[in-house]
């Protein structure tokens, strides 16, 4: 994980050529981490706590490779093909890997073109030194959109990153591509992309469209070549007593999402009464969903109107009348509340659709 310790970006050099090399592209990307070999002179110029020498690149390099988001190595492909090919996961968690001669002639996109970002830092890095870039991702070469990065661009989740490669085979070949797109995130993005109605059955009206590409928060069973992309459009209000097990919030909230045929993956945040601040295993249960929290004071949710599920008990205890229902929708001011509140004896749970505009 990238860290303040940690700067997004590491150039790495083994030879005294290359070392020089790394050294301007430190000096131009001033948040960039240089590992050199420990038989190089320490580059004085650099500040210490830029500068790490390393004994071995192979074990250096796996220490440090999920610290930094981008990786610039001056030195032979082959040798750096050789070096990352045991800690190559998926093109949706590597860091992106470029690499550079020492002569500074070309910059080679190697991992992670799209979504890791390895295309733009290759065309960065060559623009430092004056080198050319080197790109070979199909869809960049024929000048077509990349979807997995416009995805990232409009803060969606890749659902199922294989289907990447059909939609992405089906721009090349100049096929129809099946579009279910409600939010209109995608609109006159893809060439050749066939919108189906928003309103039907997603899964009918695309199973004669094939590769397809759907973009909505709820589930559905799409034909085997759909690629599945989630936006951030759901936000979950969550009400439990005091000492209410993490096991049981987080097991509830992802129950109501599953009756709901709603997405984990389009749940943005949470959000409850500030009096939960220091709720454990409301805390806990969020960070096992990888969520984050937002807390209202209950001032804040009295100012809620349409309430559909007023609570006598909370209005009692706490002096509101509703914290699940109330908190979704502060969080989301202009949404829709498409699950009324739920419960269990120490919980309850609400979900709100954010409008398609804010």
């Amino acid at each position: 994980m990238t860290t303040a310790e940690n700067p997004p970006l590491a150039v790495w050099a083994i030879t005294p050529g290359g070392i020089e090399l790394a050294l301007a592209l430190c000096r131009r990307f001033a948040d960039a981490r240089l590992y050199f070999s420990g038989r190089l002179a320490a580059p004085p110029e650099l500040a210490s706590g830029r500068r790490r020498p390393f004994v071995r690149l192979r074990p250096a390099v796996a220490e440090h490779f999920t610290d930094h988001t981008g990786h610039v190595f001056v030195m032979s492909t082959g040798i750096v093909v050789r070096t990352i090919a045991p800690l190559l996961e998926s093109k949706t968690r590597d860091p992106a890997v470029v690499v550079v001669d020492e002569a500074g002639r070309h910059a080679v996109s190697l991992v992670s073109g799209h979504i890791g970002g390895a295309n733009a830092l290759a065309v960065s890095v060559a623009r430092a030194v004056g080198a050319d870039p080197v790109i070979t991702t199909a869809t960049d070469v024929n000048a077509l959109p990349a979807v997995d990065v416009l995805a990232v661009e409009k803060g969606l989740f890749i659902e199922n990153p294989t289907a990447v490669r059909h939609v992405a085979m089906a721009l090349l070949e100049k096929r129809p591509l099946g579009l279910y797109d409600p939010l209109g995130l995608f609109r006159d993005r893809l060439p050749g992309a066939v919108p189906v109605d928003a309103g039907g059955d997603p899964a009918a009206a695309l199973a004669g469209l094939q590769p397809a590409v759907f973009v909505d928060d709820r589930v559905a069973d799409l034909p085997e070549k759909t690629l599945v992309l989630r936006p951030p459009s759901l936000v979950v209000g969550v009400g439990c007593n005091r000492h209410t097990p993490a096991d049981e919030i987080h097991d509830f909230i992802l129950a109501v999402l599953s009756a709901a045929r709603l997405s984990p993956a389009s749940v943005d945040c949470l959000a409850s009464v500030d009096l939960k601040r220091d709720e454990p295993g409301l805390l806990a249960a969020a960070r096992r969903l990888r969520l984050k929290i937002r807390f209202f004071s209950r001032a804040q949710l009295a100012e809620v109107e349409n309430i559909q599920s007023p609570s006598q008990m909370v209005q009692k205890h706490i002096g509101v009348k509703s914290v699940c229902e109330a908190a979704a929708l502060k969080a989301a001011p202009r949404g829709s509340l498409i699950v009324p509140k739920r419960k269990i004896p120490n919980v309850t749970v609400a979900v709100v659709r954010r409008d398609s505009t804010s």
